[in-house]
């Protein structure tokens, strides 16, 4: 008999068998080819489709339980799929096998090249994977892997005590001050040249004098050695911001992005004092300024200047207008401040220059305005409810701007304004 080759096999037919007594294989092999013969026209006989190659050996897979035989018929072909479609059908009509009643149900017909089709990309997969891990760099990781390297061995020494510097201490109006020498050399390798390190918790002279120069950031590990470190800075300096890595990570472990999210999360010293002094821990503090930072990424290596210390010193104190006229300017500032807070559940309170008096969590906010006196607007990442409208009111609030509103116009004297409105 004629065989299939498996490289053209293109279904596979797969039937179950029942028989109502004891057989074996040639049985049922011979039932298969006698109860066929003849109705299906000579095109479709299976032992003319053998000795033409098209069907394939006959493969019979037969267990005895209980005085009765069941099991399994597969027939490798390389018929089209009516003709496939076919012989299945006719596999059923069988209904006796020897001296046994019998019957015969077709579970599937295979498409072999599906089952290729899905094998080939299942490995191209795994190759494709196995390729980007281990293929070369490109120019452009080259370049920034050298880069990195370069910006490493910048680091120098700085002031009277030798402190491990980056080499742009003396041309940077905003410096940034962290613990140690490994904390510099991680901010070097991502781009940040504006770092000095304090070696230990007592404060260096010439830390004392630049902080009195320049505008200064302090930036500690997201530990207690890191509110230690803050505590000693504020006692003795004048530190204008704080912030502080991740709670439980160093400075040095830092990524590239998490340098940034931090940097822009953090907060002026004369806020820091203020909430530390009541119920928060520094930890809860840089918590809220982490989540009000969207995930985009700045490459800016100058600190944004955000908060004005002025600001939270000497709030504004003009008497609310009884007419406020919205004008383009002020809803171009509110959609600029709103856009940068979507997704971040933070709030802005300003004052009547569009200045950040302080950053709290949209959560917070309503407890917040309770103990404001004559804030001008907050901006923020929610829903204006009856509370947050009524808390504004009390402290003076011209403006209450946030994503949308759960209140009608006339239930508040603040002026509402929502995304759709800017």
């Amino acid at each position: 008999m004629g065989k299939v080759s498996p490289v053209s096999t293109k279904y596979i037919i797969y039937a179950n068998i029942t028989i109502e007594g004891l057989v074996d294989r040639p049985d049922v092999i011979g039932a298969i080819f006698g109860q066929t013969e003849g109705f299906l026209g000579q095109d479709l006989e299976l032992r003319e489709l053998q000795r033409s190659g098209k069907v394939a050996r006959i493969e019979v897979k037969l267990d005895t339980v209980n005085g009765k035989s069941s099991g399994q018929i597969i027939i490798p072909c390389s018929l089209d799929k009516a003709e496939a479609a076919i012989i299945a059908a006719a596999l059923e009509t069988i209904e006796r096998i020897g001296p046994c009643n019998s019957k015969v149900k077709i579970e599937k017909i295979e498409d072999m090249r599906v089952s290729k089709r899905e094998f080939v990309i299942a490995r191209a997969k795994e190759l494709l994977m196995n390729l980007q891990e281990n293929v070369l760099p490109d120019s452009q990781e080259i370049t920034e892997e050298v880069s990195q390297a370069v910006r490493m061995l910048e680091i120098g020494e700085w002031g009277r005590e030798r402190l491990p510097a980056g080499p742009a201490i003396e041309d940077s109006e905003d410096i940034i001050i962290v613990e140690g020498r490994a904390d510099v050399l991680n901010l070097l390798k991502n781009g940040f040249k504006n770092a000095v390190a304090i070696n230990g918790t007592s404060v260096p002279e010439s830390i004392k004098e630049l902080c009195r120069q320049k505008t200064v950031t302090a930036f500690v590990d997201g530990d207690r050695g890191g509110d230690i470190i803050l505590k000693e800075l504020m006692g003795s300096t004048e530190i204008d911001y704080i912030t502080k890595a991740p709670d439980g990570k160093e400075v040095e472990e830092l990524t590239k992005k998490e340098m940034h999210i931090a940097l822009r999360a953090r907060i002026a010293a004369e806020q820091f004092k203020f909430e530390i002094s009541g119920t928060k821990r520094p930890q809860q503090i840089q918590a809220e300024n982490f989540r009000r930072i969207s995930n985009g990424d700045r490459t800016d290596n100058r600190i944004e200047n955000r908060v004005d210390n002025r600001n939270i010193r000497e709030p504004y104190q003009q008497p609310r207008p009884q007419t406020i006229t919205i004008e383009k300017k002020s809803k171009d500032h509110f959609k600029e401040m709103l856009d940068d807070l979507v997704g971040t559940r933070g709030a802005y309170i300003l004052d009547k220059d569009y200045n950040i008096l302080g950053k709290v969590p949209s959560t917070e906010l309503e407890s917040t305005l309770k103990n404001l006196k004559n804030a001008f607007a907050i901006v923020f990442d929610g829903s204006v409810t009856k509370e947050i409208a009524k808390s504004a009111e009390m402290s003076n609030v011209n403006f209450v701007v946030a994503t949308n509103s759960k209140i009608r116009p006339n239930e508040t004297k603040v002026t509402v304004l929502t995304q759709k409105d800017l």
